[in-house]
């Protein structure tokens, strides 16, 4: 799935993931209502109205960007229905042949690490059948628990040629209180970012590795220092845009081939029809994926710049 990931950015020439992180309060009104009217202000409500915003924003965009990145909490929050809604996002998110990294940040030890791992990756044993379940193409995973945490996943990776990206340095203010603590002389996030790059090693696509990292675009300076520490890893970098990341910031996420990152958006891009700068461009709450559409182009726009401007 790495291999595929590239190629899609290398087709789109937009190294850029939409995150459909879809708040409810994101969701315009004539969407909700309509939701609402059917199902009433329930938790089946809602879900309908998230997944109609995000099919909206899909069919805005799909053919710009290689990768879109549902967050699974905006959707649990809502129990069993809003699960179903994240179902339904990956399914019609592969429909249009989009890759699906799945924002999980799963990470346990044992049987239970091999159980997410399953579910959202790979198959499961049910009777005489193997099923999947989400079925998503990446999923994000939390290292704090170590190689116990990790290892089943890299070994659904390696099955199923799917892929994950692991925590190094997040994008959260308060990111530093654990990541940037010594380690011998060092911040921890170099420390796992070289564990990362050893797990890398042992599951590698054809130029880049199953193994990614997550760092954070708010962190430029540490995103030059880890991109040399994991050179085969690919980095999805979340911060971009809402979180004060631009494109100047991400130049040394990328590689000397222009590949080896990911940047993702997520309410910059499916809440852009309330910004200021697309409505006076004519979008409206009704024509709210119209919004989306030229945010994303704008976003590829200003990355590429940056890009261009490094060589």
């Amino acid at each position: 799935m790495i291999d595929k990931l590239i190629e899609k950015i290398k087709k789109t020439s937009a190294p850029v993931v939409v995150g459909l992180d879809p708040m409810l309060d994101y969701v315009p009104e004539h969407v909700k209502s309509e939701a609402f009217s059917k199902l009433g202000e329930t938790p089946a409500g809602a879900a309908e109205a998230i997944w109609q915003f995000n099919k909206a924003i899909v069919d805005a965009t799909y053919d710009l960007i290689p990768a879109v990145k549902p967050q699974i909490a905006m959707y649990e929050q809502f129990g069993v229905e809003g699960v179903k809604a994240f179902q339904k996002t990956v399914d019609y998110c592969h429909e249009k042949d989009l890759v699906v990294i799945g924002d999980i940040k799963r990470g346990d030890i044992g049987s239970t690490s091999a159980a997410y791992a399953a579910g959202h990756l790979g198959k499961v044993q049910v009777g005489s059948r193997m099923c999947t379940c989400f079925d998503e193409d990446f999923a994000t995973v939390n290292p704090y628990l170590g190689t116990d945490g990790v290892k089943p996943f890299i070994e659904v990776c390696q099955e199923f040629k799917k892929g994950i990206f692991v925590l190094v340095k997040t994008s959260n203010p308060s990111s530093g209180e654990f990541q940037d603590r010594e380690i011998g002389g060092r911040p921890l996030y170099e420390v796992v970012g070289e564990q990362v790059a050893k797990w890398a090693e042992t599951c590698m696509g054809t130029d880049y590795s199953r193994v990614g990292a997550v760092v954070g675009a708010t962190y430029p300076k540490q995103g030059e220092v880890l991109r040399k520490i994991m050179p085969k890893c690919m980095i999805l970098v979340p911060g971009y845009g809402a979180q004060g990341g631009q494109g100047r910031d991400l130049v040394h996420f990328f590689n000397s081939d222009g590949l080896g990152a990911i940047v993702n958006s997520s309410r910059g891009i499916i809440a852009a029809y309330k910004q200021d700068k697309y409505k006076d461009k004519g979008v409206t709450p009704e024509n709210f994926a119209d919004a989306s559409r030229m945010a994303v182009a704008d976003m590829i726009g200003d990355i590429d710049s940056a890009l261009k401007s490094k060589k």
